[in-house]
């Protein structure tokens, strides 16, 4: 599903390089659910950001389907996932002026597809939330928002789902319920999840634990 060739990505900040990634190679199967550890700086956000088209390599290539997206536009980028990637993120980035329905719903909003709210709603009951739609994010704890983040990233069905520590603001009890969540909805839905993460108990869900340290991968470890 997604191959990395030698990726390297280097940012420059005045006279400073900072070198965030340096020759990682890497495949991810169809359906696998991987799981990237290392400490902060060790580049797995950098990495999520460059298979997810929100930053660019400075070397190497990145295919998703068999494909290059070395020569991708940025609006080749945006089109591709809207229609193939879901995201989440740590701090959930849900419009605070919409309903739960609405910000599910959003996705299929900007694909123009019929319905969006109906799906949004079966989302929303698949992450437990059902009869919560009307209410906005202020009116929900923070795991009933990420769990909405989950449903927002998994409505339009993509082919991989990128989860950026999306149980670092939660506290143990319901990151592990929700990595499970995230786990049994994307077997459910044949996605592909490349999950970066510092604990344990989350990456413990998945098929396989890759480490990284200072830009490169340092191995890997046992779910």
């Amino acid at each position: 599903m997604v191959r990395l060739e030698a990726v390297s990505k280097v940012y420059r900040r005045g006279a400073a390089t900072i070198q965030a990634l340096q020759g990682v190679s890497l495949d991810v199967a169809t359906g696998e659910f991987l799981a990237i550890m290392g400490p902060s700086g060790s580049g797995k956000s950098t990495l999520l950001n460059l298979i997810g088209g929100l930053d660019r390599p400075t070397e190497g290539d990145i295919l998703i389907e068999g494909s290059s997206t070395l020569r991708f536009t940025e609006n080749d980028w945006t089109m591709f996932r809207r229609n193939r990637i879901g995201v989440v993120f740590q701090f959930f980035n849900l419009l605070p002026g919409l309903t739960a329905r609405e910000n599910v719903a959003l996705p299929l909003l900007l694909r123009g597809e019929s319905d969006p709210e109906g799906r949004a709603e079966e989302c929303l009951a698949a992450v437990g939330l059902a009869g919560r739609g009307d209410h906005r994010p202020a009116e929900l704890s923070g795991g009933e928002q990420q769990r909405v983040a989950v449903a927002r990233a998994l409505v339009h069905r993509p082919a991989i789902l990128l989860a950026d520590e999306p149980t670092g603001n939660l506290d143990s009890k319901i990151g592990r319920e929700l990595v499970s969540l995230i786990k049994t909805l994307a077997r459910r839905g044949g996605q592909t999840v490349i999950l970066a993460t510092h604990s344990r108990d989350a990456a413990a869900e998945a098929d396989r634990v890759l480490l990284m340290r200072d830009g490169r991968v340092d191995g890997e470890g046992n779910p």
